[in-house]
């Protein structure tokens, strides 16, 4: 094994994925269910994961979808916005990415995530606090789908990771929280690993 693929949500920094909708709900005076079936109807978080909408885009885009509710957005700063939309990120442990600063003596390192700029510029600055060097030196390559324009798990991002980094997917183990992520990564010979709580990253690497 020579390259070592990781995924960040809930591999690298604890995620909560409601908690966004609970905060935007508060913020709307919205049921949390009635905020979740906006969003999904207007696919934005899919848009914005996947590049066809800028950051600028996406925030008019929650303004607008939760603009006729009770307490209206309207006039919600971009802070705002982005404060409720990085609720999304649980506290960074910081062991986490010094094992992983450790591995990258003996492996060639990536991520492959599918994110967004504000999520990105949110774990960066969480790293920085932590006196730890962004993700973009953390690894030798991060491959982010809002840049790609395209998700995990197409076996299209996979192919283009493997491509761009000049990697055998034999020689390659890649880390995910996601099943489907898992299985479109073992199809192309890659040795996929689940990461699946109540483990963490760091059990599945101590053989590394």
């Amino acid at each position: 094994m020579k390259n070592l693929i990781f995924d960040l949500g809930d591999v690298i920094i604890p995620i909560d994925l409601r908690a966004p909708l609970r905060n935007f709900a508060m913020l709307a005076n919205m049921t949390e269910e009635a905020t979740e079936a906006l969003w999904k109807q207007h696919g934005i978080w899919q848009r914005h994961e996947t590049g066809l909408i800028d950051d600028d885009t996406f925030r008019a885009a929650v303004r607008e979808i939760m603009g006729n509710q009770p307490n209206s957005p309207a006039n919600w700063a971009d802070e705002v916005i982005d404060t409720a939309w990085n609720t999304v990120l649980l506290d960074l442990p910081v062991e986490r990415i010094e094992r992983i600063r450790a591995l990258a003596l003996n492996y060639r390192l990536f991520l492959l995530s599918n994110t967004n700029a504000i999520h990105i510029r949110e774990v960066n600055r969480r790293l920085d606090s932590l006196g730890q060097p962004p993700l973009e030196t953390l690894f030798e390559r991060v491959f982010y789908s809002h840049d790609l324009k395209m998700a995990k798990p197409s076996p299209g991002i996979f192919q283009h990771v493997l491509r761009e980094a000049s990697l055998a997917a034999e020689e390659t183990a890649f880390f995910d929280d996601n099943a489907g992520n898992i299985e479109a990564a073992a199809a192309l010979g890659i040795q996929a690993v689940h990461v699946a709580a109540p483990l963490t990253i760091l059990d599945y690497l101590k053989d590394y």
